[in-house]
């Protein structure tokens, strides 16, 4: 038997462990579980668990339903509380999910981005990511429309301790550690309830899956504390929304690609090509990093978040920044994306910003000057004059320019590809069809 199965196995026993959750995603990112008695785990790790894939989002059709779950031992962790009971712990593992055959089903986003990382592989990569995940705690959660109240009034880094949520940042590390999630830094956001929580780089596999983990946990430390979670990009009309800055690196074995002792920079020339293929396909990428029409409130001038496909070293208004916090490092050399924001499926936004930055380097795309100045402040007439574009400005127009490109259809596979195209075309119509408080607001009175 794999090590990592008798691994497994021993511990469920030496634990004391009644339930195994054996965790998914479906194409828009939601996590999906079923759980299963220890008894049963040997089987579905030799056959899987069968299950209906029609009734998940974006997988299948009636008439091809039968998918099987088969949990990967490698992502097995204790889940760190007690059931309600308090009698026993759980744990949990990701699953591969495959055909009745066997074969890898086109509609798992974890395969997804294992096709990227295989052909990064093939030409000598490995992708390591480290995000900077940003979220609210609430002390409320609305389900009329109204907006919610923050569970605090503190500022960027403030120390201070509030009176609800205390001490969530640590309860909520304690729990991510004890799952073999290693924490960078955490502190308060900028904005009343906002909390931020790095997590350290792993490869992107690993890290998606972190991210989910994240997720979870998140919202159950919370529930802990008497308040609630969200990853919603931006809740307050008034503050500014919840990214998810991503830094990227390649590695080739023990060295970091994209480090250049002689430039400037101390970015290699793969390096460049990987940051010029995030900005030439920066536009079409962006309807899956961004994928709510909420996600396009954050995405304005003034908003703190990048509008503008241009890069630079220092400069926070651009989409991509090379960060210089450890000159002559150079396991530290790595670029920022700025876009992303926590509510997207992580497993297909890795996906597609690996591949537009592989693209890249596989074409030999040219950087184009860096952008030192603070694009936010300029025109639309000054970004055109500069030779910048405007990142999508609504969920519309980034599903139009996921339309028009060639690369995402490769990269995601035509049944997500088509899938995610006609669930988000639902998602604006239905959108643009809602009369907003705003305008019963604003227009109702005087019209």
């Amino acid at each position: 038997m794999d090590r990592q199965r008798e691994f497994v196995l021993r511990t469920l026993e030496e634990r004391d462990i009644r339930f195994v959750r054996l965790w998914f995603t479906d194409v828009l990112g939601f996590l999906k579980s079923v759980a299963v008695a220890p008894a049963e785990l040997e089987g579905a790790f030799s056959e899987g668990i069968g299950f209906d894939g029609s009734a998940i989002e974006g997988f299948a059709r009636v008439y091809e339903s039968d998918m099987v779950a088969k949990p990967d031992p490698s992502t097995f962790q204790v889940l760190p509380w007690e059931n309600p009971e308090g009698d026993h712990y759980s744990a949990r593992m990701f699953c591969d999910i495959a055909m009745p055959d066997g074969s890898p089903s086109w509609a798992d986003p974890r395969h997804v981005l294992r096709r990227t990382l295989s052909k990064a592989g093939e030409s000598g990569f490995t992708c390591y990511v480290h995000p900077e995940i940003e979220f609210f705690l609430l002390a409320n959660m609305p389900t009329d429309g109204s907006e919610p109240e923050p569970a605090d009034n503190g500022g960027y880094f403030d120390q201070a301790s509030h009176a609800t949520a205390t001490h969530f940042r640590r309860h909520a590390i304690e729990a991510l550690e004890a799952m073999g999630i290693s924490v960078e830094f955490s502190h308060h956001e900028g904005a009343p309830g906002q909390q931020e929580i790095d997590l350290r780089y792993a490869d992107a596999l690993t890290m998606a899956d972190n991210v989910m983990t994240f997720r979870y946990v998140v919202k159950e430390v919370a529930l802990t504390q008497d308040v609630r979670a969200t990853f919603m990009p931006k809740p307050f009309t008034e503050q500014a929304g919840s990214g998810m800055h991503t830094h990227l690196s390649l590695f080739e074995g023990d060295r970091n690609a994209f480090y250049d002792a002689q430039d400037p920079y101390e970015l290699s020339e793969v390096g460049k090509a990987f940051v010029a293929g995030l900005l030439k396909h920066a536009r079409e990428i962006t309807a899956v990093t961004n994928q709510w029409v909420n996600s396009y409130k954050r995405l304005i001038v003034g908003g703190e978040a990048p509008t503008t496909v241009c890069w630079g070293h220092a400069n926070r208004s651009a989409l991509v920044r090379v960060p210089m916090y450890s000159p002559g490092k150079a396991a530290s050399r790595r670029v920022e994306l700025r876009s992303l924001d926590s509510a997207c499926n992580p497993y297909l936004a890795y996906a597609v910003v690996l591949a537009a930055g592989l693209k890249g380097v596989q074409e030999g795309y040219e950087l184009p000057p860096a952008a030192e100045d603070n694009v936010w402040s300029l025109t639309d007439a000054e970004r055109r004059a500069a030779g910048y574009a405007n990142l999508p400005q609504n969920l519309g127009e980034a599903l139009a320019e996921l339309e028009r490109s060639e690369l995402l259809p490769e990269v995601l596979g035509e049944h997500v590809y088509d899938f995610f195209l006609r669930n988000k075309r639902r998602e604006w119509d239905a959108y643009r069809r809602s009369v907003t408080p705003y305008e019963l607001r604003t227009l109702l009175p005087m019209l």
